[in-house]
This record gives C-alpha cells, structure tokens and sequence, in this order.
C-alpha cells in the first residue's frame, strides 16, 4: 500500500515536471506561437496571436499600453460618447495608424482598434508589396460606429458597440483603386490581393464577412471583435 509520504513526493514530482515543462515552453517557443507570453502588437502573426488579441477584449488598460507601444495614434473618449440605445465602454477614435481611412477619425473599441492595425502591418502591407508591387495610400471605409441593428434583425450589430469596421476597398499610391465588389474573385492582382487580405483577418478578428457571405456584403468587407466566430 503506498504510504502517504510516496503519494506526496510522486505528487511534487508532477508539479515539478509540469513546472519545468511550462518554463522550457515559455522560454523556447517564439513569443508569436506562446499564448503565455505578453502580446506586442509589432510582433509577426502566430498560433497565439488570435487568443493574444481576444483578451484584449476586457483588458482596457493593457489594450491601451499596447497601442501607446506600437505608437498608434488614438484619442480616448469620455464615457458617455455612444447614444442612450448604444452606450460604448471606454470607446476612442482612431487619429493614426499605419494607413489613413477615408472615413476618419473612425469611433471603435480598443480591442478591435489593435486587432486593425495588425491586420494593417502584418496582412495588408505585406500583401501590397508581394502582389502589387505597390504601396498603399489610403483604406477605403464605410465607417464603423452605427447605431443600428444587423441588416434584416432584431438584434444590434456590432457596429453599434463600435466593435466593428466596412471595409470597401484601397487606393494605392499610384492612383489605382481596389473595389471589393468590382475586383471580388476576379482573376487578376487586384482579386488575389483582396483574397489574401480577406484570409489574413480571418486570422485576427473573431468575425469576417465579405460577397461570399450574403448580398448585403457584396461590395464590402466586414471586420469585428465580437462573440462569434465566422470567416466567410
């Protein structure tokens, strides 16, 4: 029979073996694949990087430091700046980040406001000069702070929590324009970059739509950090 002084020491030993493993994890693994490394919203995409920026989600203080480290230029708003129907929870407008928007300041959550511009550094600009050989000049928006429910039900979308982007296309610096619905699975570089820069949200927020999805996203796509999960 063991005694009880076995049990413990096997005991001990687990945690021991267990405690070694999660630091061998930690110091080993790149910090994009570590869920238990902090985020940094300059690092590369990884594994972790979607459960990283998930948490942000309900971490106002973190979000913030993050964005002040990446330098991206915000204004924190007052509580108080959404409307009776839709009340916003420390809301700020976005004033600078790696791209202008032709929609500006735009009025989002801290959450989706870092998931943004990693999807700006890390997918879009990457994508401009792989495909297009081109750098980009502006994002062409719908906006994204509306009080208003989701098209065709009862239920409030998340533009109305400023959680969510419409994104409708880009213009690059040469003048060229990128249109979601006139370049959407067209067989040229302007349909393979909208392709990849589509792919690469679905990798950052927790809900992207685009034409595939329904008509009323023919013409744009649609980016938002709220409680679903969907990628089409």
């Amino acid at each position: 029979m063991i005694s009880t002084l076995e049990r413990g020491i096997k005991q001990v030993g687990v945690v021991a073996a267990l405690l070694l493993a999660a630091i061998a994890f930690n110091a080993f693994v790149p910090v994009q694949h570590n869920p238990l490394r902090p985020l940094s919203l300059t690092d590369p995409i990884g594994f972790a990087t979607p459960i990283k920026l998930a948490r942000l989600k309900g971490d106002f203080n973190q979000c913030y430091a993050l964005l002040d480290r990446a330098e991206v230029g915000y204004t924190a708003l007052p509580e108080g700046s959404g409307t009776e129907r839709c009340p916003l929870e420390r809301p700020l407008t976005l004033d600078q980040s790696a791209y202008p928007y032709s929609v500006a300041p735009l009025k989002m959550t801290c959450a989706q406001t870092a998931s943004l511009f990693v999807w700006e550094r890390e997918i879009v600009a990457p994508a401009a000069e792989k495909i297009l050989g081109e750098d980009i000049d502006r994002i062409l928006s719908y906006g994204s702070f509306s009080c208003r429910n989701i098209a065709g039900s009862s239920n409030l979308s998340e533009h109305g929590r400023a959680n969510a982007i419409d994104i409708r296309g880009f213009r690059l610096a040469d003048g060229r324009v990128i249109d979601v619905r006139q370049h959407w699975r067209e067989d040229s570089e302007f349909g393979a970059f909208l392709d990849e820069v589509h792919g690469g949200a679905c990798q950052l927020f927790s809900v992207v739509l685009g034409p595939d999805y329904n008509a009323a996203h023919a013409d744009h796509f649609h980016f938002d950090m709220g409680r679903s999960s969907i990628c089409r």
